[in-house]
């Protein structure tokens, strides 16, 4: 498994800073996530800002995202501060994943939803990979053995109330071979599944049915789910409700070769839950909490089969190039749902970087960020 290329990395860790970012998105919602800094001598290939080439004796940073999404979440972790002392030292990249099982992440209080803990762990987890390749003097890519390829990705966004395809059509403007990743609601009228049918650009449909208690549920209505199917019938189909009346629907041959799943998957033992054997999966890397379970997962998709493509988590700062470059390595012709993050913003730009984009190169490839 590759992690085993990167478990015996080794990161020494002088200093933890935590910064709070803050964006408005075009989903309507005011996003905070917090980035994870670690600061470590660096080596005979590194200087100060953590890039290739310097002096030996210069300090480099590593950097990860937290993008667990409740707000006050981040708002207590800055106000209570986490014990820094807990993660400074020398580690291997395995001994640190370790001690992190052993840490409390969230100082103020367990959070209200479970798999907010495995997104602030695969920001600490992330930042230590990013410091340790820095201070190895080395690319993820390298590290692995794998040339990051141009990446195509598709631009994730939602209708608004009413639901219209206005924005669809300003970003198509801006980028005419634009490919979409789109959340249905009941909502939707015949005139805009006509409209979007007419572009010929949707790629993915995320149902959201494996969702509970958050602002983005969708019922699992087989009306609504027919109408889905029927629609777009080639485009992925992503996290539909399984219940009694949808499952007829769903266990049709020419649906399943469809399905992807998202919400449920934190690591191999919840692809082998799924009700059916899948045929595609959205890798989200903070869903699986620890750098192993993500690559353990990708390994057995890429083992059975499973074709694979990057989720976000409108990060804002280090995490989106991290979950771009992952898909550069593993899934680049996927249909990525990892668009740059301007594609997020309120309003659409001028200009907008198209599919696909090109990975780094030289010294812009050293350590874990795009």
């Amino acid at each position: 498994m590759d992690f085993d290329r990167l478990a015996d990395l080794e990161v020494r860790i002088d200093d933890v800073e935590l910064h709070r970012l803050e964006r408005d998105t075009s989903s309507d919602f005011t996003r905070v996530t917090t980035e994870v800094a670690f600061t470590g001598p660096g080596s005979a290939s590194a200087h100060e800002d953590g890039r290739a080439g310097g002096r030996g004796d210069a300090r480099v940073t590593g950097r990860g995202e937290d993008v667990t999404y409740d707000a006050e979440e981040h708002d207590a972790l800055h106000r209570v501060g986490l014990p820094t002392g807990e993660f400074e030292g020398e580690f291997t990249l395995a001994s640190f994943s370790d001690r992190l099982e052993d840490l409390d992440l969230f100082p103020a209080g367990p959070p209200d939803r479970e798999d907010f803990q495995d997104y602030r762990r695969w920001a600490f987890e992330s930042a230590a990979l990013d410091l340790a390749l820095r201070q190895a003097g080395t690319s993820l890519g390298d590290a692995l053995d794998r040339e990051p390829k141009p990446l195509r990705f598709v631009a994730s966004t939602r209708l608004g109330e009413p639901p219209s395809v206005d924005r669809v059509e300003r970003l198509r403007e801006a980028v005419p071979s634009l490919e979409f990743k789109l959340d249905p609601t009941p909502e939707w009228t015949g005139a805009v599944i006509d409209d979007l049918v007419a572009t010929d650009a949707v790629r993915i449909l995320d149902l959201k049915g494996q969702y509970e208690g958050t602002d983005v549920d969708v019922p699992a209505d087989p009306v609504f789910y027919e109408r889905v199917l029927e629609s777009f019938p080639e485009a992925v189909i992503e996290d539909p409700g399984v219940t009694e009346e949808t499952h007829p629907l769903l266990e049709a041959p020419k649906v399943q070769n469809r399905l992807s799943w998202d919400a449920p998957i934190h690591g191999v033992e919840d692809v082998e839950a799924l009700p059916w054997e899948p045929r595609w999966l959205n890798v989200k890397p903070s869903r699986f909490g620890s750098l192993e379970s993500l690559l353990e997962t990708i390994a057995y998709c890429e083992e059975h089969g499973i074709r694979c493509y990057g989720g976000g988590q409108f990060e804002l700062g280090v995490g989106r190039g991290q979950i771009q470059l992952l898909a550069a390595l593993y899934y680049p012709d996927g249909p990525n749902d990892v668009a740059p993050g301007v594609y997020n913003d309120p309003e659409v730009a001028a200009e907008l970087p198209p599919s696909p984009l090109e990975p780094p190169a030289g010294d812009e490839r050293v350590g874990f960020q795009w």
